[in-house]
This record gives structure tokens, sequence and C-alpha cells, in this order.
């Protein structure tokens, strides 16, 4: 969105509702940003470019509302964002509602296009493990080539790299949640971790043996290289990257392509198939659906549901590859 000379905020209903996002719905600053990116664009395709804030809210019909939507549909955008759009404006304007600032919500009833049921891209047993062994195949590369002011460097970012991974596949966490672990969020005598997920909601993942062991070398090669006090330490970040700053989503995202590399798998595939390929592996070694539920911190079961499809379609592969008469 191109700059103005207004703030959408000099709206006061949209102030108020944002202030509401973020006290009442502990809604993240992205999910702010993309609610008022929303809500100032039906204002906009509603009442004019030029429009400038306050907005008539109480004046746009289902008919406004509507002829919104079908734009996004007829500029053949996907599904998901059209819906998202319906679900920002629709949330504004119930909290309109609610708060007795208007008395019709335009928005209610509307459906949006049927998302198309793409199945999650999700790694087999065998290509997980080519991928997590990626990191150890490249240090094997680069180590006889290391000066000895490199190595230490090096080093330590091998073990993270090898520790994020473990980390990721072992807890079926996403990456943001991953990257934004402390030492304190840590449990590795106990196994488990401590993650704060979508909606600031946290909760607790087992860890397995190889996740731990990776990350306490991982821990200790930090420690060395980017030396720290006690009460530093317990709040620090447990990923970071040379210059002792946090690791970020798109670092990470960056590492994970050269170890697809190496893996010989498709570097388009991001760190969320790790999280796909943990629910589908458990679901497939028999955990029930509730359980992975809970692990993948997911607030409703039909969410979960999706990866019991994964599952059927990886055993008709099996079937189709297997049974002489398939």
């Amino acid at each position: 969105m191109k700059e103005r000379p207004w703030s959408p905020a000099d709206d006061p209903r949209i102030a108020h509702y944002l202030l509401y996002l973020e006290n009442e719905r502990n809604a993240s600053k992205h999910t702010q940003s993309s609610y008022l990116n929303d809500i100032v664009q039906f204002a906009l395709a509603t009442w004019g470019p030029d429009a400038s804030p306050p907005f008539p809210w109480e004046s746009a019909d289902r008919f406004a509302a509507r002829r919104f939507l079908v734009g996004f549909q007829k500029d053949g955008l996907m599904a998901t964002t059209t819906n998202r759009k319906l679900s920002s404006l629709r949330s504004f304007y119930k909290f309109m509602e609610r708060e007795d600032l208007l008395s019709s919500n335009p928005f209610d009833g509307l459906t949006g296009p049927k998302k198309a049921k793409n199945l999650p891209q999700v790694l087999s047993v065998d290509e997980t493990r080519r991928l997590l062994e990626a990191p150890g195949k490249v240090w094997k590369k680069l180590e006889p080539d290391l000066t000895v002011k490199e190595r230490a460097g090096a080093e330590y970012a091998f073990l993270r790299d090898v520790a994020l991974l473990e980390t990721l596949y072992s807890t079926g966490c996403r990456i943001s949640e991953v990257i934004g672990l402390t030492d304190r969020s840590l449990d590795l005598l106990g196994g488990s971790i401590v993650v704060r997920g979508k909606g600031r909601k946290e909760r607790m993942c087992p860890l397995g043996n190889p996740a731990c062991k990776t990350l306490r070398e991982a821990i200790r090669r930090r420690d060395a290289l980017l030396p720290s006090t006690r009460r530093e330490r317990e709040g620090r970040r447990v990923f970071l990257n040379l210059r002792g700053g946090a690791l970020t989503t798109r670092s990470a995202e960056r590492l994970l392509k050269r170890y697809l590399v190496e893996a010989g798998l498709n570097s388009d595939i991001t760190p969320h198939a790790l999280r796909h390929s943990f629910a589908t592996h458990l679901l497939d070694a028999g955990a029930d659906l509730r359980s992975v539920q809970e692990l993948l911190g997911h607030a409703s079961l039909s969410t979960t549901q999706i990866y019991t499809h994964v599952s059927v379609e990886h055993l008709k592969k099996a079937y189709d590859e297997a049974h002489p008469r398939a």
C-alpha cells in the first residue's frame, strides 16, 4: 500500500479495534498489520482512493461487501487470500456491532470461495534422515580448508544447524517457535521444551535423545564462542548467528535450502515440511490423533485431521508399489 498523508489510526473505530486486537485478542503485530491492511483496502475500494478517515462504516451495505470480495476472485487471487479478507472485515464489523458503533454487519452470512484441499508437503522417513545427515556431509567438505581463525565459528554454525533441524523434526514446532527458544525454555535433562505458539499460548513439547544431545553440544560451543553472563544466558536465544544476534526465520530458511540440495531433495521445501512430516510419521506409527493435536498446538482437531488423509495417501502409495495386483 502506497504512502498516504493520513494514518488509518486517525479513524477512531479502527484505532479502537487495533487496541482490542492487541490487548484482548493478544494478536501479534503481523496479524494486526494484516487486518489493518484489509480494512483500509475495503474502505478505499468502497469510498474511493482519495477517501480519508474517519470512514462512514455504517453506510457500507451487503452489495459493497460482496463487490469487494468478488473483485479478488476476478483478479485470480488465491481463495485463502479472499477468505482472510472476509474474516478480517467480518471481525471488524462484528466488533463495531458489539460496541454499539453501528447496527448491522454487511459481511455477516457471506461465504468465501472454497479452498482447494491440497495435502501438505511431507518428507518420507528416509528423506528426513538424509536431510538431518546433510549438515555433517557439508561439514566434512568444508573442514579441511578451514583456517584456525575460521574453525571455531564454522564448527558452531555446523552444530547449531544440526540442533535446529533435529529440534524441528523432534518437536514438530513451527520455525518461528524454534528460533524463539531461549535457554530458559529448555529442559534437556527431562527432554522437553516450552514454546510460545499462535495466540501467545505456551505448550510443552517432548524432545528426543538426538535433539537433546545436539542442543547440548550447540549450546556449549555457542557459549565458548560468544560468552555471556549467567543472567544473560537464562534469557538468551538458543540459536544465534555468528555476530551474536538471534537467528531469523529467513536465515533458517536459507540454511535449510543448502542442506536440501546436499540431501538431493527439492530446494523449495520449507521448514514447515518438517512439521508436516513429524505429524504424518507419528500417525503412520500408530499415534492417536488427539495426542498429535496436543503436540502440534492445534486449537481444533479438524486442523490436525488433514494428516490422516496424508497417512492414507502413504498407505495407498505403498499398496500400489508393493501389491502384485494393485
